[in-house]
């Protein structure tokens, strides 16, 4: 990057933005421990659909209350629907799926290694091609997912294996929705944009899980009941309102490397709710999580 753009970026960051950028990093970090917690009442399909759907109904109410507009013109249906099934269908499922066989805090570094397979998918499908950093973010996401596998024994790792693939699989999805909106761009407001994605992506997941899923509603005493709260409300509205924000007032690379905090909030938040292990295995991913997102975000 050239450093005159460099400079004009810098002297775009308003300090707003950055308290958006937290609110959305501690909103999207504290869910992992959350939606791991929930699944031990509430059945992957169920809980990510339901509560998708009444979050997508929550931002369409906040598109109007804004006087954005839901209507989508007949050139955009079908990149919606595409953006839908890649940026929440897959995600919600696979990611909900990856909760069962993983700790909450390696489904949020697996789910994180997203930006790194942007950019891997911007060659073919953009043309981009990949310089030395972006081949050196491979790497370390490689390695990220090496130590992940590799932490806590072999027996361990067979055990993961199939969370692991689920996880990679929904952040390969988000990577390709987002790689696919550059090249055909969503032109719809942005919180009517999540409402519809959102909505759209979550209602067939919702309409599976209350059909073939069994759950345990009951069993949700108050503090639960919180927790469903917070993942619906928190995680689908106000972070998604706050990420708009923090890019309308960010420079996108910014903005993109202050996400990084999430999978340090939900590793270090279900280190100490769910008592999950953070030893070395564990730290090395981190580590190399994080800089293979950083030099992703840089190339």
């Amino acid at each position: 990057m050239a450093p005159p753009h460099q400079a004009s970026a810098k002297a775009r960051i308003a300090p707003a933005g950055l308290v958006f950028l937290a609110i959305t990093s501690v909103g999207w970090g504290f869910n992992w421990p959350i939606t791991k917690f929930l699944l031990g009442y509430l059945p992957p399909l169920t809980l990510r659909g339901v509560t998708g759907v009444i979050g997508a109904c929550l931002l369409a109410l906040l598109a109007l209350m804004r006087s954005q507009s839901l209507h989508v013109p007949g050139a955009q249906r079908l990149r919606l629907i595409v953006a839908a099934f890649l940026n929440v269908g897959c995600w919600m499922v696979l990611m909900g799926f990856a909760l069962v066989y993983l700790p909450a805090s390696e489904a949020a570094l697996i789910a994180y290694t997203m930006p790194v397979w942007a950019q891997a998918l911007a060659w073919p499908i953009l043309g981009e091609r990949p310089n030395l950093l972006r081949v050196l973010a491979l790497l370390m996401a490689f390695a990220g997912l090496s130590a992940i596998l590799g932490a806590n024994g072999f027996a361990a790792s067979v055990a993961k294996l199939p969370g692991i693939i689920m996880a990679l699989g929904g952040a390969l999805g988000f990577a390709a929705g987002t790689v696919l909106a550059k090249k055909w761009p969503l032109r719809l407001p942005p919180v009517s944009a999540a409402a519809w994605q959102i909505g759209i992506g979550c209602l067939p997941i919702a309409i599976i899980g209350l059909l073939v899923e069994t759950s345990n509603v009951a069993g949700l005493n108050a503090f639960g009941w919180l927790m469903l709260s917070y993942s619906t409300v928190v995680q689908f509205c106000i972070a998604y309102v706050a990420w708009f924000a923090a890019l309308a007032r960010l420079p996108a690379s910014v903005a993109a490397i202050g996400t990084m905090a999430v999978p340090v909030i939900g590793v270090s938040a279900s280190a100490v709710a769910l008592h999950e292990p953070l030893g070395a295995g564990q730290i090395a991913a981190l580590i190399f999580t994080l800089g293979a997102v950083a030099l992703a975000t840089q190339s």
